[in-house]
């Protein structure tokens, strides 16, 4: 790969990350915590978005399509970054570490979720309340879901501080610090959303 190629395919790849697969991690996650008002109202939200025109449509080109090669080239990215946390350890290297860690794991982890919902509602069954009630109904599921939750929104938020560095929105040290602090509060309001969802379910 030319290191051309390698310069606007990593920006695309950090363009996808946050619109449209980080949108829709948001969406996904708000959509969820409709569990906290109970089965009726999870499974109504559930359905209108289910139910949306075009929704194959956008299925496919708005969340598979990007999230694929979001995923496999991240997976490239991730096995070629030269990882120095034990040389220099500061706060940007571990971030840059956990960013690749969190990455892969979501690799597992959103093709898993894949096969328990979309996969199953294509052989026969019910996306709904009931059906995330028994997955969760497991403790090692529960944790398994925990902790897909939060590598998801904190891949999010430490990937908007990145997707501002390379698209040149933030250059000095002070607006990367605020923004710092920013995707922090991104990464714990997401968070909280998205794991009051899951101990709805149980």
């Amino acid at each position: 790969m030319s290191r051309e190629s390698d310069f606007y395919l990593r920006r695309l790849h950090s363009l996808l990350g946050i619109i449209p697969v980080g949108l829709f991690l948001t969406q996904h996650l708000v959509i969820n915590h409709f569990a906290t008002r109970g089965a009726e109202a999870f499974n109504n939200a559930s359905n209108f978005m289910g139910n949306l025109p075009f929704v194959l449509f956008l299925e496919w080109f708005v969340i598979y399509i990007p999230l694929m090669f979001h995923a496999f080239f991240g997976i490239y990215i991730a096995f070629t970054a030269k990882n120095n946390v034990q040389r220099y350890g500061t706060f940007r290297n571990w971030m840059f570490l956990l960013q690749r860690v969190t990455g892969v794991f979501l690799v597992v982890f959103i093709a898993w979720h894949i096969y328990e919902t979309r996969i199953q509602k294509a052989l026969g069954a019910e996306v709904n309340y009931d059906m995330m009630a028994d997955i969760l109904s497991s403790p090692f599921m529960l944790a398994f879901y925990i902790l897909g939750v939060i590598s998801g929104t904190f891949h999010l938020a430490n990937g908007i501080w990145s997707f501002l560095v390379k698209w040149g929105f933030t250059q000095s040290p002070r607006s990367q610090t605020i923004v710092t602090y920013v995707s922090m509060g991104i990464f714990l309001v997401l968070s909280v959303i998205g794991i009051q969802a899951l101990l709805a379910f149980v």
